[in-house]
This record gives C-alpha cells, structure tokens and sequence, in this order.
C-alpha cells in the first residue's frame, strides 16, 4: 500500500551534522502529521520530532534548537537537519507518516513507518 524509505544515516564525530530524508509511496491520497522517531539501545522508542501538513512542528525538549525538520508536501518528503550531534543522539531513526489512502470504503488513514536508518555520534 504505502511504503517509507529513509536515507541518510551514518557515522559522524560530536559536533557534526546529518541530513535524513524519507519519502512516502504507494497508494497515497494525502499525508496528515510526519514525522521522526528514534530508538537507542535497551530504550524505548521516542519522538524526536513532527510536523503537520500545515507547517506546523513539535520537538522534543533534547533535540531542540540543534535539529530541524522540513516537509515537502508535493513530493510526500520529510527531512531532519540534525546539527551539533552528541553521542546521546545514538540510534535508530524512524520515519513515520500518518497517511490517506482511499479504499473500497472510502478514504482511511493509517500510520505508515519506515525501516529505519542508523546514525552512531563518536565522542
């Protein structure tokens, strides 16, 4: 139906920057809210950041003022410029989208994530 493919991860020292970006594709009608989570080792998955179709974003307290997340609604893109990485910032990262697709009963929506991507921050 609706796939998400992430790129961008990496290895990078303290201090440095990554780009990830993912697109959404498939049967999509719309794309409400997207958005970035992340998963460290033996922790649980958190929010790093999200924003509406309209623009509109939230962060979490630990990423704020050092990562930037973007969207292109025309394209079904979402990116996060991730500045000033620390070593905390070790994980997993997820794209997930809350997407509208149609179907024999109408439009549905359905929340769609993607196969991750690794960023590792060394000291």
């Amino acid at each position: 139906q609706v796939q998400l493919v992430e790129s961008g991860g990496g290895l990078v020292q303290a201090g440095g920057s990554l780009r990830l970006s993912c697109v959404a594709s498939g049967n999509v009608f719309s794309i409400n809210s997207m958005g970035w989570y992340r998963q460290a080792p033996g922790k649980q998955r958190e929010l790093v950041a999200s924003i509406t179709s309209g623009g509109s974003t939230n962060y979490a307290d630990s990423v704020k003022g050092r990562f930037t997340i973007s969207r292109d609604n025309a394209k079904n893109t979402v990116g996060l410029q991730m500045s000033s990485l620390k070593p905390e910032d070790t994980a997993v990262y997820y794209c997930n989208a809350d997407v509208r697709i149609e179907t024999s009963l109408g439009l549905k929506s359905y929340l769609f994530w993607g196969q991750g991507t690794q960023v590792i921050v060394s000291p």
